[in-house]
């Protein structure tokens, strides 16, 4: 029987791709964008608190229709990439979008000029709403550059340093992999190879994980040259900007101060040993004196052949973010009821899982090719936390205070993924079915606290090597992956040789001025395992908090946040909390072994 098609509406948007409706946004967003050019270029410097204010309001009647025409866009190719319509108009705005991006590159320069010259700007009653994105916009001004010069490294950037991480994508999806699954000798393109690597077969698995860091390694020098450029501009952007370190850039950008990031990366590398304790044990579960690399996300032997209709993951879901609080679940709900979620894999689907904020609409759009798994489970609870986070900041927040950093962006999603755990492990009917469940918590989070610190120790490692004047050739790279690696992981696992090239695939390495894309994954992972302990020490003090500091949307720093719960974000006690969590769960895995 065939499945009933499970897609969004889109049509509250916009009618159609070919709706007139299109044309006239367009329009609209156009002379918007000309006007604030007209008005306002050349002459913020001089603003009082009341003229900033009026500019401020009109740029963001401009962002709401760029960003719901953009989102518009987006998701009408992403949930089926095939029609030539929705390809033409998503590069009609992405184009549209990059023009005016650059055409109104003077607005934050400008304003952030401003307030660095009049910082009681930031404190006057009158820009109350606008507090903290004036702090961040002044936290910035040292760093900039004048409008021309930034504007050249945009057009520079996107025939030049964007190049490489254009060929490092079209390298992987152009190269066909030789792979022995089950016995049976393949040759598949790098998605499907690469969608073996959790395969329950290990000599697939060996195999898959083989054939791919081979053909990487083989082609390592293509890699290296081009870590070696971008490395290297980004020292010289450092230094022109006037950065007090290859990281800074990125401080900044998530709101946040050197002193946090250097005490949760401590915490990490003094409870990596947790991390190991659980790979041994999964190692002892898979019947192996030790994991290889191509064991550490395996699926479990023996685990319940348990499967989740859709219908049944949108009950849990609804389920699980009742029990923690019933208003809290209003956006879930109604994200199910208005039909906000493309659920239903199709041929021309965008691939993967994600969650798209409809500020216009006060609410959000789910992409996921749902597939009746526990993954599955997880993968829609992890979207409707998002989901929720956009449900409650868009009813608050002017759209200025809604670009969440990075390091707070995965608070609800996180949260989300603890909500379902505890729910499936309260219903669960086996020890099994309890092994499963927190192994996959575990795998997940393993990688998101453990090993992607390790990415960014390598990362520091490549700059530091630069700034004592050595040359970063292939060997070099890789003998900075391994040591960091290793410092994770310890002797719990026995790697294959040739996962020393296995940095060569991590495409954010390859991204023009976008550094240090690791670490605040990692701040995601253990800023909510530390919320949710205090959760657990008190569920009524708790929960209106969480609501507050979801609402916020970026009104308030990460620390502001930190503060909320009477928590010192900088403090390694406070990371403490959230590897707490963490062995809670280890200690569950093990006691389950027993």
């Amino acid at each position: 029987m065939t499945k009933p098609e499970i897609a969004w509406d889109l049509s509250v948007v916009f009618p159609s791709v070919t709706d007139p409706s299109i044309e006239k946004a367009i329009e609209f967003i156009q002379k918007a964008a000309d006007d604030l050019v007209t008005n306002y270029q050349g002459k913020i410097i001089k603003f009082s608190s009341k003229e900033l204010l009026k500019l401020l309001q009109d740029y963001e009647i401009y962002l709401v229709e760029i960003r719901n025409l953009g989102m518009f866009a987006r998701l009408t190719f992403a949930g089926n990439m095939t029609i030539p319509e929705s390809q033409k108009l998503n590069d009609r705005v992405s184009k549209l979008q990059a023009n005016l991006s650059k055409k109104l590159a003077f607005m934050n320069l400008e304003i952030g000029k401003l307030v660095h010259s009049k910082p009681e700007l930031i404190t006057d009653a009158t820009l109350v709403n606008y507090k903290h994105y004036l702090e961040r916009l002044k936290r910035a001004v040292p760093h900039q550059l004048s409008e021309v010069e930034e504007q050249l490294i945009i057009e520079k950037d996107q025939f030049g340093l964007s190049g490489w991480s254009q060929l490092q994508s079209k390298w992987l999806n152009t190269r066909i992999f030789e792979v022995e699954v089950e016995g049976e000798k393949k040759k598949l393109p790098y998605g499907k190879a690469n969608s073996l690597l959790p395969h329950p077969d290990r000599a697939t698995r060996k195999s898959a994980n083989q054939a791919i860091y081979q053909l990487l390694k083989e082609d390592g020098e293509l890699f290296t040259s081009a870590l070696r450029n971008i490395t290297n501009d980004w020292i010289n952007v450092t230094k022109r900007r006037k950065y007090d370190s290859e990281m800074h850039a990125s401080l900044i950008a998530n709101d946040i101060d050197q002193k946090t990031i250097d005490s949760l990366l401590k915490t990490i590398d003094e409870s990596s040993h947790i991390y190991r304790r659980y790979l041994q044990l999964k190692a002892k579960l898979l019947g192996l004196p030790k994991l290889a690399n191509y064991d550490i996300v395996a699926p479990l032997p023996d685990a319940p052949d348990i499967t989740y209709d859709y219908e049944k993951a949108k009950e849990l879901c609804i389920s699980a973010y009742s029990k923690f609080d019933e208003e809290y679940a209003f956006g879930t709900k109604d994200m199910f009821e208005k039909n906000r979620v493309d659920a239903s894999a199709r041929f021309g689907k965008r691939s993967g899982a994600f969650c798209s904020s409809w500020f216009k609409g006060q609410s959000a759009f789910i992409l996921q090719s749902y597939n009746d798994s526990l993954s599955g489970v997880y993968t829609l609870a992890h979207e409707l936390g998002h989901a929720t986070h956009d449900y409650y900041f868009t009813r608050e927040q002017t759209i200025l205070n809604t670009s969440i950093p990075m390091i707070v962006a995965e608070t609800a999603s996180i949260f989300g993924e603890l909500l379902i755990t505890d729910l499936l492990l309260s219903q669960a009917q086996s020890d099994k079915e309890k092994i499963a469940i927190i192994s996959r918590v575990l795998d997940g989070a393993g990688m998101a606290a453990f090993q992607v610190t390790a990415r960014a120790w390598f990362e520091q490692d490549m700059y530091d090597a630069i700034n004592r004047g050595e040359f970063l050739d292939y060997e070099t790279i890789s003998e900075f992956w391994t040591k960091n690696r290793d410092r994770i992981y310890g002797d719990a696992i026995e790697w294959l040789d040739v996962m020393d090239a296995e940095w060569t695939m991590k495409g954010h390495y390859y991204m023009a001025n976008f550094r240090f894309y690791n670490y605040p994954y990692v701040y995601g992972q253990l800023f909510v395992y530390a919320l949710y302990q205090k959760y657990l020490e008190d569920e009524k003090d708790f929960i209106p908090k969480f609501k507050k500091v979801l609402a916020a949307g970026s009104s308030v720093s990460p620390k502001e946040i930190g503060d909320v719960f009477g928590l010192d974000i900088s403090d390694p006690e406070f990371w403490k909390l959230g590897i707490k969590r963490f062995k809670y769960f280890v200690d569950e895995f093990e006691k389950l072994l027993k």
